[in-house]
């Protein structure tokens, strides 16, 4: 039951664009249709899964050696060298699937969230429901961020696609009511908070 309520609030709760506020930069930038929206998710969860597994075996190595203070470097390194193995893999094995997702590969580099949720999972401070952090923890952690990050950024997509087809005042056009717009989803997403505690206190957690 503790992984469920790492899961939804992951997804809900504590959703890592509309409420740790990671990752604005493809929020804004990459939202202006579905399909974009939903390629970026993809390519997202992929790396920031394979991102979390390795940057958690790091961790345990920097600590064995007492080198814990490289541990941002040594994470920056690795989603680097992680987003070009996983391009060149793609490339080689699944064009198809590297046309699709290829496009928004190099941006992953830059995702603050990809590099927020590894620290997280590192220090074990994304656990709020007295589950002993772990590796498998770690990664249903990393996984509902991704499913989060993708439904925050296909909901802002699919809004600002109906944007498009409205007569909006001119002052207001474009990424200024973006900005509207993505502060209103931040409240929405407000109305769960607590309901990953009241859960917990319903199931003995």
């Amino acid at each position: 039951m503790a992984y469920i309520l790492i899961f939804f609030s992951a997804i809900f709760v504590n959703n890592i664009v509309l409420s740790q506020f990671l990752g604005i930069c493809p929020f804004l930038g990459v939202s202006k249709k579905i399909d974009t929206a939903l390629g970026m998710s993809a390519a997202v969860a992929f790396v920031l899964t394979i991102a979390t597994i390795v940057t958690y075996l790091i961790q345990k190595l920097l600590e064995a050696y007492d080198l814990v203070y490289l541990q941002t470097i040594a994470f920056i390194l690795v989603i680097a060298a992680l987003v070009q193995m996983v391009e060149i893999v793609l490339k080689k094995v699944s064009p198809s699937l590297y046309q699709a997702l290829g496009v928004f590969l190099p941006l992953i580099t830059t995702n603050c969230c990809i590099l927020g949720v590894a620290i997280l999972v590192a220090q074990g401070t994304y656990n709020s429901q007295g589950l002993e952090p772990n590796l498998i923890s770690g990664v249903v952690y990393a996984v509902s961020t991704a499913i989060g990050f993708g439904l925050a950024l296909t909901l802002f997509a699919g809004i600002r696609e109906q944007l498009e087809m409205m007569d909006i005042p001119a002052g207001v056009k474009g990424t200024p009511v973006a900005l509207i717009v993505a502060g209103l989803l931040a409240m929405a997403f407000m109305g769960f908070s607590g309901v990953d505690n009241g859960l917990a206190r319903v199931f003995g957690i």
